[in-house]
């Protein structure tokens, strides 16, 4: 049986009397894209960090590339990839210099160093721009220059630590196409993203809260475990009025904000739209093209906040 690329096993940290991770177990295979996903605060940066060898753990202990975080830091840093939300590039050097400092960080030199420059460039899209500031560079391009600093030694797993934090639409899709390519080549990626959008592109997700795991599964698997009612969504000039006059209605299980659209989850799809309907139109709001829609990450997420945490709390008193 092949040993998972991340193994961690009741992993903790304490900073003082605050517990930022609270017994956190999980593994990664092989080859896998592991989303691990949860609000700000909700002790994803300081998991990465602790499974990069940057933070040792309170209790508990994890292996990465079979390499224990705390006894083996030095050698886990080495066999791995990382890239943060500020993409861990130095703004006033040139790419080729960027490139060229990564390089020596990971001990490529002479011909090895020259070939990995040049697959940097062109994954980048930079060819003929090595001499560009760093600085100067769209958001999309430095995103992908980090991540091809954060792979020019070729790892066999990579941390993507928020990599797509104020990039637009456009280069955040084609930033995880370079995802799926690195995946389908046998690298394990571990990402946490706050995009929930995104995490359908991943085959595993881990949902974290106040430092805990209260979910793990694919996509699909989250969706049709948490969210056993039909979801409404109709569009309004005013979502915030809208959802004031259907949160708390007894036939409103959950209602939340997308955009400009209410998405409303109900018994029953029929009776919904008609109480929608009535609800809103008693305070002349016009709801527009209600249908039912297939469930969204974002309300696993909301569904097990409410549902979930709150039952785990009360226990714990």
């Amino acid at each position: 049986m092949i040993a998972p690329s991340i193994m961690a096993d009741k992993l903790s940290k304490h900073f003082g009397g605050f517990v930022a991770v609270d017994n956190v177990s999980f593994e990664v295979r092989e080859g896998e894209i592991f989303g691990f996903l949860g609000a700000n605060g909700a002790g994803k940066s300081t998991t990465i960090k602790m499974l990069c060898g940057l933070l040792s753990s309170s209790s508990g202990t994890a292996r990465v590339g079979g390499y224990d975080i705390n006894r083996q830091a030095d050698l886990v840093k080495k066999n791995i990839g990382y890239m943060s939300q500020k993409f861990s590039l130095y703004e006033d050097l040139t790419v080729a210099e960027n490139i060229e400092f990564f390089g020596g960080v990971y001990g490529l030199d002479g011909q090895n160093l020259k070939s990995r420059k040049q697959w940097a460039l062109e994954m980048a899209g930079l060819s003929g721009r090595e001499r560009s500031l760093t600085r100067e560079l769209a958001g999309g391009l430095k995103q992908r220059l980090a991540l091809g600093c954060a792979i020019l030694h070729k790892p066999k797993i990579l941390f993507l630590d928020e990599p797509t934090g104020g990039v637009d639409p456009v280069s955040r899709r084609s930033f995880w196409d370079l995802i799926n390519e690195l995946s389908g080549g046998g690298t394990t990626i571990f990402v946490t993203t706050h995009y929930l959008d995104e995490a359908e592109y991943c085959n595993v997700i881990t949902l974290m809260h106040a430092g805990r795991i209260v979910a793990s599964g694919s996509p699909n698997q989250l969706k049709k475990e948490w969210i056993k009612n039909p979801i409404l969504e109709f569009k309004s000039g005013d979502v915030v009025k809208a959802m004031g006059m259907i949160q708390g209605q007894p036939w409103a299980l959950e209602t939340t904000i997308f955009g400009n659209s209410l998405h409303v989850s109900v018994k029953e799809v029929q009776p919904g739209i008609r109480e929608i309907i009535k609800a809103v139109g008693a305070d002349n709001i016009r709801p527009e093209n209600i249908r039912e829609v297939s469930p969204t990450l974002e309300d696993v997420f909301i569904t097990l906040i409410d549902k979930k945490v709150p039952a785990e709390t009360s226990k714990g008193k």
